[in-house]
């Protein structure tokens, strides 16, 4: 990707920190290959997962025949570390924006962690219980999905509503046009409400798959479960322990790099509670 981009000032800059990010990933992976070929026991982890699967089919040269290539086990580790962790954030920026916005389903989310946890530390089995806490982050990633877009590619010749796309054609799917569309989430498309998916994703709206903030079919996000994982562990402790309103500051501005941000941050008051 980096050798075909110009050799501009920002270009360059971005290929040094990709080769920089890249050493140090393969500086990690190389030590816990080290210790696992020592018969040190392998770390559930992603990381441990991805390795411990390469090493249990290997060819005569020692080099994984089925398994994934180092440069395949880096990339991987740069989606679920660096992108897994930016849109996670982001999500949880919008939610805490959102939620000060709107107060009483602050009060809700937090009536139901505290209900389920007290003050303790969230637990894996109680996050699937969050009704209330799993409907905000959907209606969330409905109104600022963090990819605004993706793109698809045909492989064949194939009709698409009508219109006839010949192999090799790039489309892209406006994941946030579609998230606003009131031809498919009724007059109040615009408005915070949670309840809307109170009855799940598929029936959220006049279309059961138009809910597409993690994409759709086989090319859906990966780690999908895992960021909501994590926003539901992250959005649980600081209902817990804070509770927040926008400074007169904020200036309510979405834009896209990369992601969907707030253009001029998010200024959020927060009171221990």
């Amino acid at each position: 990707m980096y050798r075909r981009l110009l050799p501009t000032k920002n270009n360059l800059k971005m290929r040094k920190n990709n080769k920089e990010v890249e050493s140090i990933l393969q500086g990690l992976i190389n030590k816990r290959m080290r210790a696992m070929e020592e018969g040190e026991k392998s770390e559930n982890d992603l990381l441990g997962l991805l390795l411990e699967s390469n090493m249990k089919d290997v060819d005569e040269n020692g080099q994984p025949s089925q398994g994934m290539a180092m440069e395949d086990v880096i990339e991987e580790c740069k989606l679920f570390y660096l992108a897994g962790m930016e849109t996670t954030s982001v999500l949880l920026t919008w939610t805490m924006i959102v939620l000060s916005m709107h107060p009483e389903w602050q009060d809700l989310a937090r009536e139901e962690v505290l209900g389920l946890f007290r003050k303790n530390k969230p637990e894996y089995e109680g996050l699937s219980r969050l009704k209330t806490v799993t409907m905000i982050l959907h209606e969330v990633l409905r109104l600022y999905p963090s990819a605004t877009v993706f793109s698809r590619k045909t492989y064949k010749d194939m009709d698409i509503g009508g219109v006839r796309y010949p192999s090799g054609v790039f489309i892209e799917v406006p994941v946030l046009f579609i998230n606003h569309d009131p031809d498919i989430w009724g007059s109040d498309v615009n408005e915070f409400k949670p309840d809307r998916f109170a009855q799940g994703i598929s029936k959220a709206s006049k279309h059961p798959g138009a809910f597409l903030s993690f994409g759709w079919g086989p090319r859906v996000c990966i780690g999908q479960n895992f960021a909501m994982l994590e926003a539901k562990m992250a959005l649980s402790m600081i209902l817990q322990h804070f509770e927040f309103e926008l400074a007169p500051s904020y200036t309510h501005a979405p834009h896209t790099v990369m992601t969907l941000q707030p253009m001029h941050g998010a200024q959020i008051k927060i009171r221990a509670i």
